[in-house]
């Protein structure tokens, strides 16, 4: 039954990839889609459909023109009118860009040198505080209570500095990287672990208590209000006499904020593809590669080990840095319980449910464990929400809803949920949805290495192997160096005789 089922799903992706077929089928999912999308701005199934669309565009066989062009069709043009049409389902996909940015940095340290570091957010938090601290008034209430600003506090830097600040986070968390690798050279396996976890939880509670002597980080209040890039007015109504007629009502500025952010998230993304994909071709790939099977072994060959570890931990937190700059500008808001432990394991989730060292794999993991997160799971608890307010009654076991327990929302399981996933991905799919080429050859050779078993010296020879084939008469046996007996030999003695 399974082999069936598995034959005739190989069968429709063949059929599905073959002449005019991915075309008809891009197309047609994502006319459906968009419309789904556009006619019900709040429906989940529209938005599922949609998401299968623009994956379908990656997964179908088509000429690589067409596939950017209708990437950039559906990241610039129809993602911010839909999302400005709803401006929940543009929060959704920019909170999948923050996290693929995330989840390509780990995937470095992670994926390509195998390094386990359980402390990642605290890059994330670094680039954050960055522009927290120079992009609102908090320079000028370092001798002030937390919580308390006098009235007509200047900000420190003007809202344009923004722009800067992604590449000046991208320097400042690389060096905390390079910080961070100097004590984890020392110590490997489970102590690596330990090491980078006690660093994500040092960075959380310096900015939870730097708020003495001097009022740096505002305590656990945080630091707020945080400066936005400037947004002239003439561009909002540009943007609404175009697209305006198509959306249904005029956009404002602070939701236009919201496709300007999601416009620099998808070019922070797309920049740590290519750099992502350029490194994993190059010698510096190939190094971390060899530091993730054999460290001693890739250290005996000339790699030094050491300088390749300390280049992952820069890269992979170079590109923390920059979203958290984003994340900071975006929220006007920083706290140290965005940075906590679970956050590191969230995005560690990520890496794994799409597939350690797969760069697109990474990415449709961070963008599954968002929709469930932020779209299913927390819609269906609207819902029972909604359900606990009205006088619903269930028919047959006469219930009502309005007694259904709070703890029974499905918002506050995700993490059972997502260690469900991950056991069973384990379990079914160790490799990940989309596996790693190099890790696709492996299992491959590992699968043929077992099919063509050769015993040692010495050892027997399990039935059904190929060296356990039927004796023939007057053969001798393979592998024997004996030359072939002839039994007739005997009678000739006796006839000569």
């Amino acid at each position: 039954m399974k082999a069936s089922l598995r034959e005739s799903l190989d069968g429709l992706a063949k059929r599905l990839n073959t002449g005019r077929y991915p075309y008809i089928v891009s197309g047609s999912l994502l006319f459906l889609g968009t419309l789904f999308v556009y006619l019900s701005p709040r429906s989940i199934p529209a938005f599922l459909v949609f998401v299968a669309a623009v994956s379908m565009v990656y997964f179908l066989k088509m000429h690589k023109i067409v596939k950017l062009s209708l990437a950039v069709f559906i990241a610039i043009i129809l993602v911010p009118i839909l999302g400005a049409r709803n401006i929940f389902y543009l929060e959704v996909i920019f909170q999948i860009a923050v996290f693929s940015a995330l989840a390509l940095g780990l995937n470095i340290v992670v994926g390509f040198s195998g390094i386990l570091n359980l402390g990642y957010v605290a890059f994330y938090a670094v680039g954050a505080y960055l522009w927290g601290f120079f992009g609102s008034q908090q320079a000028f209430l370092l001798h002030e209570i937390p919580g308390t600003a006098p009235q007509g506090t200047p900000f420190l830097l003007a809202p344009d500095w923004f722009y800067l600040f992604i590449f000046l986070g991208i320097i400042v968390a690389a060096i905390m990287g390079l910080l961070l690798g100097l004590p984890v050279l020392r110590v490997r396996g489970d102590y690596l672990a330990i090491v980078t976890l006690g660093f994500g939880e040092v960075v959380r509670q310096l900015a939870n208590n730097l708020d003495k002597p001097l009022n740096l980080t505002n305590g656990p209040q945080g630091i707020t209000p945080i400066q936005r890039p400037s947004l002239p007015k003439e561009v909002v109504d540009v943007f609404n006499a175009i697209v305006g007629p198509l959306v249904g009502n005029k956009v404002n500025i602070n939701q236009f904020y919201n496709i300007l952010f999601y416009l620099i998230a998808l070019v922070v993304v797309i920049a740590a593809i290519v750099i992502t994909y350029r490194l994993d071709d190059s010698r510096i790939g190939r190094a971390w590669t060899a530091i993730r099977e054999d460290e001693l072994a890739a250290t005996a060959m000339g790699i030094p080990a050491n300088k390749m570890k300390l280049a992952a931990f820069a890269v992979g937190a170079s590109f923390a840095g920059a979203m958290g700059v984003l994340f900071a500008a975006s929220r006007t808001f920083v706290s140290p319980d965005s940075f906590n432990f679970m956050q590191s394991i969230g995005v560690l989730t990520m890496v794994i449910l799409g597939g350690i060292g797969s760069i697109p794999g990474v990415i449709i993991g961070a963008a599954v464990v968002i929709i469930l997160n932020l779209q299913v799971l927390q819609s269906f608890s609207l819902f029972l929400s909604q359900l606990r307010q009205s006088e619903a009654v269930i028919p047959l076991i006469n219930f009502h809803w309005k007694d259904l327990s709070t703890q029974l929302d499905p918002a506050k399981y995700q993490r059972l949920l997502f260690g469900i996933i991950l056991v069973l991905m384990m379990i079914y799919r160790p490799a990940g949805l989309i596996p790693a080429a190099r890790r696709t050859r492996e299992l491959k050779g590992s699968e043929a290495e077992s099919c063509n078993y050769i015993p040692e010296k010495g050892s027997e020879i399990p039935p059904g192997t190929a060296n356990d084939s039927p004796k023939v008469p007057g053969e001798a046996p393979k592998g024997s160096g004996e030359a072939p007996k002839d039994e007739a030999a005997p009678d000739k003695e006796k006839n000569n005789g």
